[in-house]
């Protein structure tokens, strides 16, 4: 089980998560982001307001959905996924990423289809459907998909700034309390209080594709 877990949420993963750097190649580009204190202080924003804290959320009601049966609901969660994200480039990476996980899981699970099979078209609802095919714990599958949300980001703007390797490190380090804060609103939210509002990294989302050159594809 722990084994599968590291597998899911690891950063080699091949769904394509290396290639979304989601508005952060713009902050860096146009001066925002400039040391590790501001990387971490993007992240901490993020982590606190931005989409991340939903999509948590929403893990945990897909994975309940699974579990249930409930495909009703979780095609609810998944359209509702699609509704709140704020730019285009941002939808899109959501739908890759999760066309993607599907793809994966096919060729790696004795099954043929994966649960629910072609009504999922997020991320979080393909990991949702992965996590209990594989009988994951819940909490520590919300951790590890924040864990590795934030890890892929790091290493993002390790790269872009650049930083070097222990400072990512230290950044990761320093975000614990806020990733244990996002599994807390995850699993105490009503499902009416749930909001993004970080408009600064939507609109570095949508400036991306303005940029001279880019890295990575958002």
């Amino acid at each position: 089980m722990l084994g599968r877990l590291l597998q899911l949420s690891s950063a080699n993963l091949p769904v394509g998560a290396f290639a979304y750097s989601e508005g952060l190649e713009t902050l860096v580009v146009q001066g925002v982001v400039q040391t590790a204190k501001d990387l971490q202080q993007w992240l901490v924003d993020a982590l606190e307001y931005g989409s991340i804290r939903v999509d948590t959320a929403v893990l945990r009601r897909q994975m309940a959905a699974v579990a249930a049966n409930d495909r009703d609901r979780f095609q609810y969660w998944d359209a509702w996924l699609g509704a709140s994200r704020e730019s285009e480039e941002m939808r899109a990476q959501s739908h890759h990423m999760g066309r993607a996980l599907q793809r994966l899981y096919r060729e790696m699970s004795d099954d043929e289809t994966p649960l629910f099979a072609g009504s999922a078209s997020h991320f979080v609802s393909g990991y949702a459907q992965v996590a209990v095919a594989w009988h994951l714990p819940v909490t520590a599958t919300l951790y590890a998909y924040v864990h590795s949300w934030a890890a892929n980001l790091i290493t993002a703007g390790v790269r872009l700034i650049p930083l070097g390797q222990s400072d990512g490190q230290r950044i990761l380090w320093l975000l614990q309390e806020r990733i244990e804060a996002v599994l807390s609103y995850a699993e105490t939210a009503a499902d009416e209080a749930l909001c993004a509002w970080n408009f600064g990294q939507a609109l570095a989302s949508m400036s991306h594709e303005t940029l001279y050159s880019r890295l990575y594809r958002s």
